[in-house]
C-alpha cells in the first residue's frame, strides 16, 4: 500500500495530544496545517526543532496556519519534555499540540516511518517528516528527512508562502525564490489573460528559442 503523499487526503484519525483528543480531518479543515513528526521525546535534534517551530509560531499563525507535532511517547512525557524545549529556546512557547503515538501506529498511517532507524527495542521510529496540508485536507507538500538531519524552518516558511501564493494566483515560484521576489506566470495563462490577471505588469525573458514562456511578475 503506497504511503501518504502529495494530493492525498489526510486520514480521518482521532488521536491523543497535549491539547486533548483531536480529530485530524476536523483540525485541518478550512486552514493550512503543518504536521511534523519527531523521533522521540528528550532527544537532542528534536528538542532544537520543536523550539524553533515554537519560535516561528506567530509567523505561521499570521498566515492562517495551524501547527501540529507528533512524537512516539505518551502525553505526560510530551508535557515534561516541553519544559526542556522552552528552556533551550528562551522566549519560545510551545502552544501547539503534540500528538502521542506510543504504539507507533499513527506514524505508519501518516507515512512518517524511517525505514532504516530502529529504537533499542527494535521498533520502528518516525522519520523527520513534515506535511503541509491545505484547507481542503489534502497534502500539498512533504519533507522526509533522516534522523541525522534537522529541518530548516526558513525553508518551511519559504515553501509555505510559495504554496499559498500559488493557491491564490496562477503562478509558480522559480529556483531559489524567496518571499518578496518575482514569481513565474503559469504556462496555462495566455498573453491576453496575463494582462487582466497581472495588471502590475509581466516581464517576458527573451530566449534563443523565441518562445515567450518565461514570464515574471510580482504578486
Amino acid at each position: 500500500m503506497p504511503g501518504l503523499t502529495i494530493g492525498d487526503t489526510i486520514p480521518d484519525l482521532e488521536v491523543d495530544s497535549t491539547h486533548g483528543r483531536i480529530k485530524l480531518q476536523r483540525f485541518c479543515t478550512d486552514s493550512w496545517t503543518i504536521l511534523f513528526s519527531h523521533l522521540g521525546d528528550f532527544t537532542p535534534v528534536c528538542t532544537t526543532e520543536l523550539g524553533k517551530m515554537a519560535q516561528y509560531s506567530n509567523e505561521f499563525y499570521q498566515r492562517g496556519v495551524k501547527l501540529l507535532g507528533l512524537s512516539c511517547d505518551d502525553v505526560q512525557s510530551h508535557k515534561d519534555w516541553i519544559k526542556d524545549i522552552e528552556a533551550y529556546t528562551p522566549g519560545c512557547k510551545v502552544d501547539y499540540p503534540i500528538i502521542a503515538d506510543s504504539n507507533r501506529e499513527i506514524i505508519k498511517q501518516l507515512n512518517m516511518v524511517d525505514p532504516d532507524e530502529k529504537d533499542s527495542n527494535g521498533s520502528q521510529v518516525p522519520s523527520r517528516a513534515l506535511h503541509i496540508v491545505g484547507p481542503n485536507k489534502k497534502i500539498k507538500l512533504s519533507f522526509l528527512y533522516p534522523a541525522s538531519t534537522g529541518r530548516n524552518m526558513d525553508e518551511v516558511m519559504r515553501v509555505l508562502e510559495s504554496l499559498q501564493k500559488a493557491s491564490k494566483f496562477k503562478i509558480a515560484t522559480p529556483a531559489n525564490w524567496k518571499p518578496g521576489e518575482p514569481v513565474v506566470v503559469s504556462p496555462v495563462v495566455t498573453i491576453e489573460q496575463a494582462k487582466d490577471l497581472f495588471p502590475q505588469g509581466v516581464q517576458t525573458v527573451n530566449l534563443p528559442s523565441g518562445k515567450e514562456y518565461l514570464r515574471f511578475t510580482n504578486v
